[in-house]
């Protein structure tokens, strides 16, 4: 996915700068898109609800934390300082359906995403994508 509206809008320098908590927000969304699009590429028939249910298989708290202890061990240097900074960073609050730890896992998968999104490191992006779509078959 690319907007050229945005190209070179952010340094890596200015990407760290980014309260991690702003970068999860972006995270977020990327991650959910992609979760959203592949599950319709590969379900084109599947009415939207199940389609729903799906994807919140992919997009909540608990998955993404699964996902990461799966991905941990690939990042760069760089990429774990931005994912500790998401895990560390303090939200407001957690949601009823998370435990603390899996919440702040997830906040930092994804600060990561963010961070590669804004920084427009797709290949980095279309791997830990690609790892994903491998160790997870019912996204298929």
């Amino acid at each position: 996915m690319e907007f050229d509206l945005l190209k070179g809008t952010f340094t890596k320098q200015d990407a760290r700068n980014l309260n991690p908590l702003v970068l999860a927000f972006v995270g977020d969304g990327i991650y959910e898109i992609f979760v959203r699009a592949f599950i319709v590429n590969k379900n084109r028939e599947m009415n939207v609800h199940k389609l729903h249910v799906k994807a919140i298989s992919f997009v909540k708290a608990h998955a993404q934390s699964e996902l990461m202890k799966v991905i941990v061990d690939e990042l760069t240097e760089e990429e774990m300082n931005i994912y500790k900074r998401g895990r560390n960073a303090k939200s407001a609050t957690v949601p009823k359906n998370a435990n603390v730890g899996e919440y702040r896992m997830a906040t930092g998968f994804e600060a990561l995403f963010g961070y590669l999104y804004l920084t427009e490191q797709k290949d980095r992006i279309n791997y830990f994508f690609q790892i994903i779509v491998d160790i997870k078959p019912s996204i298929h």
